[in-house]
């Protein structure tokens, strides 16, 4: 099987949950899944669920608790760093063939805010392995990831609960 590059993006809810859809669904067949979060540092439903599923592995990757915009140099610098551990362990598991389907969680976001190596997150995208089927989420893809995917899905928000002052909610929203 011929290994495809999906994006899940967009404003809308919904991106991780596809993508963690699909991870479930592909472990369920028996393919080994790399799920790697960026930007992502609170114990989320998902997590819990997952680490119970053989099959699927995931990193994660933020080295504070604060949104990027209250990072200070420092932090910004540790966040970029582990970002890129991971992606690196990432490329060298899918390269390897550890992974059958390498999920990189809000990648997008990492990318806008360069808190990651565009350099090493193209050279996957350019150089995939044949078999491996690659999934992205996040906001406002660069147009070279675009053009290099085989699905591009984008998630829109109409209405969300959020506009209303309605905080995320455990079990929905995380």
């Amino acid at each position: 099987m011929k290994g495809l590059i999906h994006i899940y993006c967009g404003d809308g809810k919904g991106k991780t949950t596809a993508a963690t859809g699909l991870a479930v669904r592909a472990a369920g067949c028996g393919m080994k899944v790399l799920l790697v979060q960026f930007l992502k540092g609170q114990e989320t439903g998902e997590l819990r669920a997952l680490a119970h599923i053989p099959g699927i592995t995931v990193l994660r990757g933020k080295a504070s608790e604060k949104f990027t915009f209250q990072m200070d140099e420092r932090e910004l610098q540790q966040t970029y760093d582990l970002n890129t551990k991971n992606l690196l362990t990432a490329v060298e598991q899918a390269r390897a063939g550890a992974c059958d389907l390498l999920v990189l969680d809000e990648v997008m976001g990492a990318l806008s805010c360069q808190l990651i190596d565009e350099d090493l997150l193209r050279s996957l995208v350019e150089q995939k392995p044949e078999r491996l089927e690659l999934v992205m989420t996040g906001r406002n893809p660069p147009d070279w990831l675009i053009e290099a995917a085989d699905y591009v899905s984008e998630i829109k928000k109409v209405k969300h609960p959020y506009d209303r002052g309605v905080s995320a909610r455990r079990g929905i929203e995380m």
